[in-house]
């Protein structure tokens, strides 16, 4: 029987890896109708992007990515492959806990961060195969003292070894962000004018969700996340040697989902909704979803950078130039009301076009002023 988790509906724990079969709260019907295609290297024009940091033309190998697909895999970051092995090690041990031991971090009404499933699940209304556990730099060693109170032994590996890979993952942020401005075509003096004047780099905040995507009966049925865009600038995700992570891309010759590949050492890139606004719809976000696996589980971790949360985004002036801005500009917290709208209207079903998405909402037509506030209907 399922425990109460907390008291929305959608929270109620599930014992996903004793399961038999997938009951009705977690089965995702009609969601698996779509060709699914292999991202490796050899698939063609399906082979997701990648770029290696160590390149000296990186910057339009990010540009053609960011274009085109909104994610890649980004090797040669310099995030060492030994603590990567360190940091999955350590969350499929912590996942592995006996249930009451998770459950003494789990999230309660209105709470970002703890135990729990994905934030998504509170905008639709079924529960996805999957368990989470979000976290802040700030509230790291708080939220791993719920779990294990006494501090000991176990509490201060895993401490360290998230603390070296935040530490890790912070610096490869702000090589890329300062990457993507030059893939932007921006020139070194207007980098400068765009963190003077914004902070980019330093004012960017981050947020870590650890997964667990344990084996399902019935992957037909049910779903690791519902597929959606981020709603940040750009998001890092390290995931186990067991794919599962799928981007849209639509026709022709067909609306599909690209599986990406695992590659050792690798970490993708995806980018959000408000990084697609900074750059006026030059990079765009992409639409993405994990599926479960019959045989194997995975891990994986997404590392998001987003503005803090009262600080208005809007596309950069040096990106729109002498032409007008695509999107109206408002904060983080402002577009995460519009994305549970566009959520209630069925605007992140992009793969069967239902409603308009959070980004389409935001957008400025052409018979409004450059400045106007743009009409939701």
């Amino acid at each position: 029987m399922p425990s109460q988790l907390n008291k929305d509906p959608h929270n109620r724990y599930f014992d996903l890896g004793a399961a038999r079969e997938v009951p009705d709260t977690h089965a995702w019907d009609g969601q698996h109708e779509l060709p699914v295609v292999d991202g490796g290297v050899g698939a063609g024009d399906d082979a997701v992007p990648v770029v290696d940091m160590r390149d000296p033309r990186a910057a339009e190998a990010v540009a053609r990515a960011s274009e085109q697909w909104g994610a890649f895999l980004l090797e040669g970051h310099g995030v060492p492959t030994e603590l990567l092995a360190r940091v999955e090690a350590g969350i499929a041990g912590m996942f592995a806990l006996p249930t009451p031991e998770k459950m003494r971090a789990a999230r309660h009404d209105g709470d970002l961060y703890g135990y729990g499933p994905p934030l998504i699940a509170s905008y639709v209304s079924k529960n996805m195969w999957s368990e989470g556990y979000t976290l802040t730099p700030a509230n790291l060693h708080a939220e791993f003292r719920k779990i294990w109170p006494d501090a000991g032994q176990h509490y201060r590996h895993f401490s360290g070894v998230m603390e070296e890979f935040l530490k890790e993952m912070r610096s490869l942020a702000n090589r890329l962000m300062e990457l993507f401005l030059v893939a932007l075509g921006l020139t070194a003096e207007q980098i400068a004018g765009v963190e003077a004047e914004h902070n980019l780099t330093e004012s960017m905040t981050e947020t870590m969700h650890l997964n667990w995507y344990p084996k399902c009966p019935d992957p037909t049925r049910a779903l690791g996340l519902k597929g959606h865009t981020d709603s940040g600038f750009f998001t890092f995700v390290m995931q186990s040697q067991v794919p599962g992570l799928h981007l849209f891309r639509h026709g022709p010759p067909a609306d599909r989902w690209v599986e990406v590949p695992a590659v050792p050492g690798a970490l993708i890139v995806n980018i959000g909704d408000l990084f697609q606004i900074l750059t006026n719809g030059r990079f765009r976000s992409v639409y993405h979803r994990v599926v479960v696996n019959r045989e194997r589980e995975r891990i994986s971790v997404a590392y998001f950078l987003i503005p803090p949360a009262d600080v208005k985004v809007a596309p950069l002036k040096e990106v729109v130039g002498g032409g007008k801005p695509v999107y109206r500009a408002l904060t983080w917290s402002e577009s995460i009301v519009v994305r549970k709208e566009a959520f209630a209207n069925h605007g992140a079903d992009l793969e069967f076009g239902k409603g308009r998405t959070a980004l389409d909402m935001l957008s400025i037509s052409s018979d409004e002023d450059d400045g106007a506030e743009h009409h939701r209907d």
